[in-house]
Formats: C-alpha cells, sequence, structure tokens
C-alpha cells in the first residue's frame, strides 16, 4: 500500500487557504469574463494575477493584509456595498453562502467561488441563486493555509476535491457541469 502524502494542518485564523495557481489560471482560460474582477479574499493575490493575465483590471482586497502587493485596501466583504462587473474568490468556505448571497447583491455581472465538493450535496439553497457552471477541479489541488506558503512549504497530496461554481446575474439555475484539469487536457 502507498503510503499518504497528505498533510494535515492547523486551522487557519480567517479561513486563509491558497489554491495553486493553475486553478485560477484554467478558469480564466475556460470562463469568459467581460470587464474588471475583484476578488474581496484576495490572500496572495494568485486570483488577480491570473486575471490580470487574462487581460483583466483587477482589484484585490481582504480581511487583512497578507501581503499581496497590489492589494490597496483591507476590506470586510460581508459590510461592502461597493458594485462590481465580476466577482471571483476563494472565500473562507465557513462563511460561503453568506459570500455567494452577497457577492450575488453586489455583482452585476459574473460571480465565481472555490469550494468544498463535499459541501454541494447539502447544499441546495444553490437551486434559487443562478448557478450556471460547476467546474471540478482535477487532479486534486491542495490548498494549505497561508503560513504554510509563508514558512517555505510545498504543499502536496491534497484530501480534499474542490470546484468552482460559476454564477451569472440574470439567468436561470443550469447547474452544468464539467472539469478542468490543471494540464488543459
Amino acid at each position: 500500500m502507498k503510503p499518504l502524502a497528505a498533510h494535515i494542518w492547523n486551522r487557519e485564523e480567517h479561513e486563509h487557504y491558497v489554491e495553486p495557481e493553475w486553478c485560477s489560471q484554467r478558469l480564466f482560460q475556460v470562463e469568459p469574463f467581460v470587464q474588471e474582477i475583484w476578488d474581496p479574499a484576495c490572500g496572495f493575490g494568485r486570483i488577480c494575477e491570473s486575471a490580470r493575465a487574462a487581460g483583466h483590471a483587477v482589484h484585490g482586497t481582504d480581511i487583512m493584509h497578507r501581503g499581496y502587493y497590489a492589494q490597496t485596501a483591507t476590506c470586510d466583504f460581508l459590510s461592502s456595498s461597493e458594485r462590481w462587473t465580476n466577482i471571483v474568490t476563494n472565500p473562507p468556505f465557513d462563511l460561503f453562502a453568506g459570500f455567494v448571497r452577497h457577492a450575488l447583491q453586489l455583482a452585476r455581472g459574473k460571480v465565481a467561488m472555490i469550494w468544498l465538493v463535499r459541501r454541494l450535496p447539502a447544499a441546495r439553497w444553490l437551486k434559487e441563486t443562478p448557478l450556471q457552471r460547476i467546474w471540478w477541479l482535477t487532479p486534486r489541488p491542495s490548498m494549505p493555509p497561508g503560513h504554510t506558503i509563508t514558512a517555505g512549504e510545498k504543499p502536496g497530496g491534497g484530501t480534499q476535491d474542490f470546484c468552482w461554481l460559476v454564477w451569472e446575474q440574470g439567468r436561470p439555475y443550469v447547474g452544468a457541469t464539467d472539469w478542468l484539469h490543471r494540464d488543459n487536457s
């Protein structure tokens, strides 16, 4: 039997978990967004930089400064009233439903968020939203807490399945699914 190469980390304050760059790079390759992107939980800026590389103007904020050089301010997203065209983020998973509902109030275009696949079956409330697509991330990404990245650890051996959920304003629920492969295959 092959030994498990997964890590089990202590819980991160404010749910700061970091997705691999390929997760957002691939999203911007397959999901068309028009105009600017706001990441209200930008952390280290990986989603912002992927959006910028895809040709979008970006704005990144977080509840606390985490070192992203282009981050202009700290912001409690759930208290914000600022409207944007698109919101793309890796939110705190324990606040996911609140983030989705608030983002749908603020965004004029699309909303995209990473979430744990294991929580989808119980999320019947999603049918009441303009959810368009679910992009399953494969291979399974490792999303360690931010402090492991700043300590120089190299994450690997993820034990959770993740997906992107994409909503589009003015559209009825569809919930179509597809896969996003890291290697574009």
